[in-house]
């Protein structure tokens, strides 16, 4: 019997941290919408899609469909020029697709063809400005507890058997917390739009003196400007690098971290930066650990040290500035203080990663367009790009594969913003089969296997918080609880 599947890309050929469909409760109700046939209006002729009335074995061998297959390299003859973007009347969302063109002829091994572009939520700035703020306090030191420098060894922490000698903090320097946020960093600039995104970088520490445990000087610098805000993504690059063999040392000044990428995104005196205006402007954080400087002892948090913190970060939010906070470690999904509450101040948002190396795939899961979910839907066909099919970037930059058959294909995008508003774009293409070499098959494999173990962590993120969310719950149902049996139990007593 012939496959009823149509030739596809198998796994998240385009996935990563922001899967379509997955971030919002608004993503199953935009696909339905988008998949729907269209009346002259624009309006969807039945609501839900076709496959809907479809006996269960054809919508099983579908699903199917959607998740085996080839991804293959991709070969467009057309040059890169923008489709007419467009915003649905009465919307606040513009989508761009920058490639392919409209009418441009598109050649691929399997029935997919690649988008690119970008969406813009409301009358929000396209343009960005993004500081990166890096501990490299000495913890850093320790195992991220991932393979973070590829060499075949996962780092871990050993203690020593033979007495005299310390402990090992990490039997592979590469694969240290802060090699992971490095990595981070650099996969962070692959995904974003030099056109339309600046990127700074600001480390922070804090030494201390042996003698007391506490801070060496008052006047002492505890973070450093590795690199200005800047759209060559090479140069930054280069700065995070030099911050890894620098490697890490000294205690936690959180509030030094923020008041210099304040600084410098706020174009305040002394900033080696040039903030654009009108540009939102954004700042990164990681952190292994808790403040533990400028005030008290090194070794442990002082309230001093978290008010100081929160406070940097509300004087970010009086310059319009956002703070996106990532916690590394296990502590972290105890959500400390200080890390939940220099988000919050702004608007941001506090992600725990309890395993720190998992900060490599996520960073780029934040959003700092205000753009949920971008869907890519083939008309002709009535076939949209599965979730896995699609990759949105920090910035509203998208990469997408939909499935198209030989011939004319007419396409339409859509996004949907934070606030549940929407936009689209339609343009057409020509597709043609395009055979490729075992050299190239075999590059798309491994890079379908990364993109699937991407995957796998944004689904164990995805447990981790609604674990959180219950344990939550349970704990005030409890406390409910024990409130309501006091009363009863005073009342009881002679």
């Amino acid at each position: 019997m012939a496959s009823p599947c149509r030739s596809r890309p198998t796994g998240p050929r385009a996935a990563g941290l922001r899967i379509a469909g997955s971030r919002s409760r608004f993503g199953p109700m935009l696909r339905s919408w988008e998949a729907a046939p269209r009346s002259s209006k624009g309006r969807p002729k039945v609501a839900p899609p076709m496959l809907r009335s479809a006996p269960r074995m054809f919508r099983s061998m579908w699903e199917v469909c959607v998740r085996t297959g080839l991804a293959t390299v991709l070969a467009i003859s057309a040059l890169p020029v923008a489709a007419d973007p467009g915003r649905e009347p009465g919307h606040g969302v513009r989508v761009v697709v920058s490639t392919p063109r409209d009418g441009a002829l598109v050649r691929n091994r399997t029935d997919m063809a690649p988008l690119a572009g970008f969406a813009q939520a409301g009358e929000r700035p396209t343009h960005f400005d993004v500081m990166l703020v890096i501990d490299v306090s000495g913890s850093t030191a320790y195992p991220s507890g991932i393979d973070v420098d590829g060499d075949g060894q996962v780092g871990e922490q050993s203690s020593s058997l033979l007495r005299g000698l310390l402990p090992t903090k990490n039997t592979d320097p590469g694969d240290s917390i802060l090699a992971a946020e490095i990595a981070a960093g650099q996969a962070l600039l692959q995904g974003l739009d030099p056109a339309r995104v600046q990127v700074g970088v600001v480390s922070f520490s804090g030494e201390a003196d042996p003698a007391t445990g506490r801070r060496r000087s008052p006047s002492q610098v505890d973070a450093i400007l590795e690199a200005p805000l800047s759209s060559d993504f090479a140069r930054v690059g280069d700065a995070l690098n030099a911050v890894l063999l620098r490697g890490p040392n000294g205690g936690t000044n959180m509030e030094a971290g923020v008041k210099l990428a304040l600084r410098e995104l706020a174009g305040l005196s002394g900033a080696r930066s040039r903030p654009r205006g009108g540009a939102k402007k954004v700042i990164l954080f990681l952190t292994d650990g808790k403040p533990s400087l400028p005030f008290g002892l090194v070794s442990k948090e002082d309230p001093e040290d978290i008010e100081a913190a929160v406070d940097a970060a509300r004087l970010a939010k009086t310059a319009g500035i956002t703070l996106n906070v990532f916690g590394l470690g296990p502590r972290a999904i105890d959500y400390p203080i200080a890390a939940t509450k220099m988000a919050s101040v702004t608007g941001g948002l506090y992600t725990p990663v309890r395993r720190p190396g998992d900060i490599v795939s996520l960073l780029t899961g934040v959003s700092f367009a205000n753009v949920e979910d971008v869907v890519a839907v083939n008309l002709t066909l009535g076939e949209m790009a599965g979730p896995d099919d699609v990759l949105l970037q920090p910035d509203g930059s998208f990469h997408a594969f939909v499935p198209v058959r030989p011939g004319r294909n007419r396409i339409r995008v859509s996004a949907l913003a934070s606030d549940g508003s929407r936009g689209s774009v339609e343009f057409e293409i020509d597709f043609k089969h395009l055979d490729l070499t075992d050299m190239e098959l075999q590059a798309e494999l491994e890079r379908v296997r990364r993109r699937n173990r991407e995957l796998q962590l944004v689904m164990e993120r995805k447990h981790q918080q609604e674990f959180r969310k219950q344990e939550q719950q349970r704990a005030l149902t409890i406390e409910v609880e024990e409130s309501e049996r006091k009363p009863r139990n005073e009342e009881s007593q002679p």
